[in-house]
């Protein structure tokens, strides 16, 4: 009934609180339509887990921008958010609670998305415990290969093709 890839991120945001993983696997079945085609409310939960991830690590600017914008889109696409079996009333409400904790640069604590569907949620669960692990367990913040994954991963392709761009570009300047 539900995307594979929300599935994943649903499971990643509870269990594992790997915010950076939500982001890429929800970003990866986004960009599977053209541009033209793309539902924005996909960008509301994407942006979530990004503000989370900042508030994780204490950048509270960011933070409070994706925050902000994930609000609005939630806000305008609430059907939609709805369909994919989570309170989106309820999600607003948390998302405003969350960032009037970043303007005061309070600590990060985990959140967990209120999902308004039972047999969504019991599927959750039901994976969480098939992986041994418990559905809506706090982040571990002693883990800095998940507090700082950004960092950590290998950016070779996006540096290549950022080269391969810029050359492409310098190119078409030049009249080549």
């Amino acid at each position: 009934m539900y995307p594979k890839a929300y599935l994943d991120y649903l499971y990643h945001f509870h269990c594992d609180r790997d915010y950076f993983e939500c982001h890429e696997v929800l970003e990866e079945y986004w960009k599977e339509k053209d541009a033209a085609e793309r539902d924005i409310h996909w960008v509301g939960l994407i942006q979530v887990a990004v503000g989370l991830y900042h508030h994780r690590r204490g950048n509270f600017n960011g933070a409070l921008r994706m925050l902000q914008n994930a609000c609005r889109i939630i806000e305008k696409e609430s059907t939609a958010i709805d369909a994919l079996g989570l309170d989106s009333r309820e999600l607003v409400n948390l998302l405003e609670e969350r960032m009037d904790s970043v303007l005061k640069q309070e600590p990060y604590n985990s959140l967990n998305l209120p999902i308004a569907d039972p047999e969504l949620q019991l599927s959750c669960e039901v994976k969480a415990k098939k992986a041994k692990l418990t559905w809506g367990t706090a982040s571990n913040m002693l883990d800095g290969s998940l507090v700082n994954r950004h960092t950590l991963r290998d950016r070779s392709e996006v540096i290549t093709e950022r080269q391969r761009q810029l050359k492409l570009r310098k190119r078409r300047e030049a009249g080549e």
